[in-house]
């Protein structure tokens, strides 16, 4: 029998970097651990997450780095005050029953004063097969869930737009289309939800848009107790 549920603690990384013995840099990591490690679907979510920590420490050094250095060195000629970029990578469990496993990473740069950039990123395991689920899974065969979830996050915007509640840009129909990534979703109690990055339908101020279809709902199936075979 597999896996129902999957225990996990933190694991932390963090590293600095400087120019001239002066910080400009500094990146903190937390990412899942499954606790204990002693099972092959354990072991290769923990490898999964180890080298996610991996690529985001190189991600910072290869291109947070040398803007930051570059930032550095016009501040010191220019008599202003010395920048120090920062960047954080953390998670969130979201989901964790019926032999699936959901979170989100998400990774907050803080480079030039008023600049934060979020980046979210989506994970949904199988806990008996050890692998990522794809979101056609939860759905029937053959069911349009693309155009069911675009137009549900399109009636949310309007909704949204007619409280007052958020703004989105002009032409938010046409970006939905554009920046749909059927990867960028996670489950929750509640539903499946999905997301779009940063600044592609909205301005800053809104975050990462999300949006939640309940389940039962467009074809949407009910993961727990257990998901049926797509």
């Amino acid at each position: 029998m597999g896996k129902t549920q999957l225990h996990t603690q933190p694991f932390a990384a963090e590293r600095e970097w400087t120019v001239e013995g002066i910080p400009v840099l500094a990146a903190s990591v937390s990412l899942p651990r499954p606790e204990p490690l002693s099972d092959k679907v354990s072991r290769r979510i923990h490898r999964y997450y180890q080298l996610q920590c991996r690529s985001y420490l190189r991600y910072c050094e290869r291109w947070l780095l040398p803007q930051a250095e570059a930032e550095y060195r016009a501040a010191l000629a220019a008599s202003a005050p010395l920048p120090c970029f920062r960047a954080e990578l953390a998670y969130r469990v979201t989901y964790n029953e019926g032999g699936l496993w959901s979170l989100y990473t998400q990774s907050r740069e803080v480079t030039l004063p008023g600049q934060t950039l979020v980046t979210r990123r989506g994970d949904t395991w199988d806990l008996a097969a050890g692998y990522p689920v794809p979101l056609s899974s939860f759905f029937p065969p053959r069911s349009p869930w693309k155009r069911r979830l675009l137009a549900l996050a399109a009636a949310e915007i309007q909704r949204q737009e007619a409280a007052g509640a958020a703004r989105y840009h002009d032409g938010w129909r046409r970006e939905l289309r554009r920046h749909f990534n059927p990867q960028n979703f996670y489950l929750t109690a509640e539903g499946l939800t999905f997301f779009f990055p940063m600044y592609a339908i909205a301005p800053a101020a809104e975050g990462v848009p999300t949006f939640t279809l309940p389940y039962g709902s467009g074809g949407l199936r009910d993961p727990s107790p257990e998901m049926p075979p797509a």
